[in-house]
């Protein structure tokens, strides 16, 4: 019924108690959930969750605010990204909100290893999984120009989901306009969220996800602890109410949503 879109199973918090993470699952019926890769070191575990459950799947990526890890070049995402049970590049993109004392400038080796994971999704036809904290102008500004458009260059054009959505309206219309999803998490839940429920209520149906970002940003009434994918119908309920709809419309709409943009889930299954 559930999908939760965006977790980290292969995290310590989570993989020491994966069993009762899974049995909360099938009770919760979260019949899915995509493991996100962070770094090159941590994608082994990562895929392995998928290859070992059929209900889990997995991305290849490096997270933008990762540093003292492997660099990504272009062959070791396209070869990671070719084995069974990887369906997205990422987590990927830009995070300017700990600059540790350097200018937006010097963030360029984010830029450019942004720009590979991107050339990564060309070349396999994967969605990306974009995150963006404090650099929506420059996020939004390299998929344009990466990105490719339908009838132009070789490869297919860049498609993915804006995971975790806390920005504005505006970044979200110019994220739709790109061809890009919006995924939700539990901070949707949250008190002082008025604004982004907003946001949840422009969202087409039709181009939303969700998800958990576990183990962070449990929902209310959970908010604090540990997160699992579990928790995601809260994320579903939060649509629901904020759109008027049934709890169970959100929940298949987003699962059907997720079928869409990741079509090796489909084709694997």
């Amino acid at each position: 019924m559930f999908t939760d879109s965006h977790c980290h199973l292969s995290f310590p918090e989570l993989s020491a108690n994966l069993p009762d993470i899974l049995s909360a699952m099938s009770q919760a019926q979260v019949d899915r959930a995509l493991c996100i890769c962070t770094t090159l070191e941590e994608f082994e575990a990562v895929h392995a969750l998928a290859r070992d459950h059929a209900m889990l799947w997995s991305t290849v990526g490096v997270h933008p605010d990762n540093e003292g890890v492997t660099e990504p070049s272009l062959d070791d995402l396209l070869d990671r990204a070719a084995r069974p049970r990887v369906v997205g590049i990422g987590e990927t993109g830009l995070d300017y909100y700990r600059l540790n004392g350097r200018s937006i400038a010097d963030m360029e080796w984010q830029r450019e290893r942004f720009r590979v994971h991107i050339r990564a999704g060309r070349q396999t036809d994967l969605p990306l999984v974009i995150h963006t904290r404090s650099a929506s102008d420059d996020t939004l500004a390299i998929l344009q120009e990466e990105g490719g458009f339908a009838g132009g260059g070789t490869h297919p054009v860049s498609r993915g989901v804006f995971h975790c959505f806390t920005e504005t309206e505006a970044v979200a219309r110019a994220a739709l306009d790109l061809g890009f999803m919006i995924s939700f998490s539990g901070i949707l839940t949250f008190r002082n969220a008025a604004d982004l429920r907003e946001v949840a209520r422009f969202v087409p149906l039709d181009r939303m996800l969700i998800e958990t970002d576990s183990p962070y940003l449990a929902p209310v009434p959970y908010r604090g602890k540990t997160n699992n994918p579990a928790l995601v119908p809260f994320v579903a309920r939060q649509i629901a109410e904020i759109r008027g709809l049934a709890e169970e419309t959100v929940a298949q709409a987003t699962s059907e949503n997720f079928d869409r943009l990741f079509t090796r889930v489909v084709s694997s299954s």
